[in-house]
């Protein structure tokens, strides 16, 4: 039991850390995802609603909603895909591209002050762990 109050207190704190640096960019954490997705997809950063769907576990609905917002705030453009007119292609723009550079760059170094206390081997160590942990549960994910 203190295993899982200590993991849920370090979500409780480490959570909030996180949050406020996509805030400082105009981004919830959600927006961010998406964000980083295209930006990691490469150039041209294009990606389809769907894929950018299944990357995130989310529901169409959950997209689409993201999606709007970030087109709304100039960060995304969405068009017809011209190799198929029944799909829709999302394109990170400029201006989502320097925000979300900028944000990398930022949350970056708040997790490396957030893992401050754990030396390197520690960090491994933990990583290890953790994903021994969730591959039990989410046997899935393998």
């Amino acid at each position: 039991m203190a295993l899982f109050g200590r993991l849920g207190r370090l979500v409780g704190l480490v959570g909030p850390a996180i949050e406020a640096v996509f805030a400082r960019h105009r981004l919830t954490t959600g927006e961010f995802d998406v964000l980083a997705a295209l930006r990691r997809a490469g150039h041209p950063f294009v990606l389809t609603p769907g894929v950018l769907a299944r990357t995130m576990m989310l529901s169409p609905a959950a997209m689409t909603n993201r999606l709007d917002r970030l087109e709304a705030a100039g960060m995304i453009a969405r068009s017809l895909d011209p190799a198929n007119r029944r799909s829709m292609r999302v394109e990170l723009t400029a201006d989502g591209r320097r925000a979300v550079d900028a944000a990398v760059a930022e949350h970056v170094a708040n997790e490396q002050r957030l893992l401050d206390p754990l030396t390197p081997a520690d960090r491994v160590e933990l990583d290890r762990l953790l994903r021994v942990l969730l591959g039990h549960l989410e046997p899935d994910a393998r």
